[in-house]
This record gives structure tokens, C-alpha cells and sequence, in this order.
């Protein structure tokens, strides 16, 4: 394991747990998904009672990148959360509409079906011939008989755009779940010198998009998650405050 990296993220609170009196002030509530609210489709103890208190507050913001919005959305309902899709920012989804709206057309996309269903919403091309770009989510699906092809897309010119750099995220127990990240870390092992982007956290990009969306400013928010190196400078670059829920293992 890597050693920690020490730095500190302007205006942090650090919580064992979501406290909706934290949050009492806020005039919106940017949260993380996994490792707040939820873990592995399970929620948290105190999770019901957070969101309510945040009530139409609340938005997601979260670097999950193997579902949709209204997709979380009905399985948030399911789970007996309201979360309307329109307050649900996910890093795949976002980034899929950030290349529409850069007039990308062509792409290879890896990616679940939902998302390669979505890509064809917003009118792009997901498994283009000649792409123009390169999109990497989270997707089971890769492997190493699977790098190669991409690696000779991004070779004859496709661009790389990651959803998140994650590595990995935490299961319910506190143990990492293989995230978007490794399947870059394996590209940089094949092909150290690629160079990518990527709007997912610790880029602030959804998160200022939070809130023109609602009409809001950093001086009325609050993000709400449990990753300093991710959530933590996401906020700070946003310029708002952070609140640390730094969970116990099987918490």
C-alpha cells in the first residue's frame, strides 16, 4: 500500500457518520454515494434519516461510472430513499454528455450496457470503427485479451477520457471493490506515456455543475464524503467546505 499523502483540505469536519444537524445550515448537499450513503447496494444505519433531513437539499455526486441517474434513481426508491434522477450527477453519465456536447460522435466505449444504451441517447456512436475518442468506465467486461485493441485505438489518434481515477471503492465491510482506475493503471502498464482526462472527482467539474444547476454558489453548499484525496479536493477546488465521514470498518 502506497504511503498516505499529508495534506489538508481547507474548512474539513470529520464525522464517524452522517449527522443531518451537520448539514443543518447548508443551503444544498453535495454527497458521495458509495462509502456515504451506501455500500454494495446496502445502505447505511442513519442513511434514511440523512436524506430526509436533506429533503430536495440533497444532490449526489459520485464517481460511480456503471449506471444512470434515473437508473440509481429507482434503485434508491427501491431502497425507500426519494433522490429524484434530475438531483443524481454520476461520472460515466456526465462525461458521456460532456463529449455530446463537445460534438463527439464516434467512440469506443467501455462501459456497462445501461451506459452503452445511454451513449446512444445523447447520440453517440459507442463502438465506432474509427473513434474519436476512447471512454473507460467501470466495466467488468475488460481484460487483458481487451487492452490491446484499445491500446491501438488510442496509438492511431482516439483520445483517452477516464470517468474516475479510482482505483477502488469500499465495499460494506470497509474492503476495496477493483474500480475504473485499475483498468487505467493496466493501459499505463502497457503504454506508460498515455495521457488522459477525466471529470470525475477530484475534478470539481459536477460539482459546479450542481450548483448552476441550482442556482446556487459554493457559499451555500456543503459536500458531504468519505475520500479526502477524491471528495476532499474536489470540494476544495470548488471552493466550498468539507465534511470527512470516515467510517469504522463493517460500520
Amino acid at each position: 500500500m502506497a504511503a498516505v499523502t499529508t495534506f489538508s483540505i481547507p474548512d474539513t469536519r470529520h464525522h464517524a457518520r452522517l449527522d443531518p444537524q451537520a448539514v443543518q445550515d447548508a443551503g444544498i448537499v453535495l454527497c458521495d454515494l458509495d462509502g456515504c450513503l451506501m455500500s454494495e447496494g446496502r445502505l447505511f444505519a442513519e442513511t434514511a434519516d440523512f436524506v430526509e433531513s436533506c429533503g430536495a437539499r440533497l444532490r449526489i455526486v459520485s464517481n460511480r461510472s456503471d449506471s444512470t441517474a434515473a437508473a440509481l434513481s429507482r434503485q434508491l426508491s427501491d431502497l425507500g430513499l426519494c433522490v429524484p434522477a434530475a438531483h443524481v450527477l454520476l461520472a460515466g453519465e456526465f462525461t458521456l454528455a460532456h463529449l455530446a456536447r463537445q460534438g463527439v460522435r464516434r467512440l469506443t466505449l467501455c462501459a456497462a450496457p445501461i451506459l452503452v444504451e445511454r451513449a446512444r441517447a445523447l447520440g453517440l456512436d459507442p463502438e465506432a470503427r474509427d473513434p474519436e475518442a476512447v471512454l473507460l468506465c467501470r466495466d467488468p467486461g475488460q481484460n487483458v485479451d481487451t487492452l490491446g485493441p484499445l491500446v491501438t485505438r488510442l496509438a492511431q489518434g482516439a483520445r483517452l477520457w477516464v470517468a474516475n481515477e479510482d482505483v477502488s471503492h469500499p465495499d460494506h465491510a470497509g474492503q476495496p471493490v477493483a474500480e475504473t482506475g485499475a483498468l487505467l493503471a493496466a493501459l499505463l502498464a502497457i503504454r506508460p506515456g498515455l495521457v488522459w482526462r477525466s471529470l470525475g472527482k477530484p475534478h470539481a467539474a459536477m460539482l459546479t455543475h450542481a450548483l448552476t444547476e441550482a442556482g446556487l454558489t459554493a457559499a451555500d453548499a456543503v459536500f458531504v464524503g468519505d475520500n479526502a484525496l477524491t471528495d476532499g479536493k474536489a470540494a476544495a477546488a470548488a471552493g466550498m467546505p468539507f465534511i470527512h465521514i470516515h467510517r469504522r470498518s463493517g460500520q
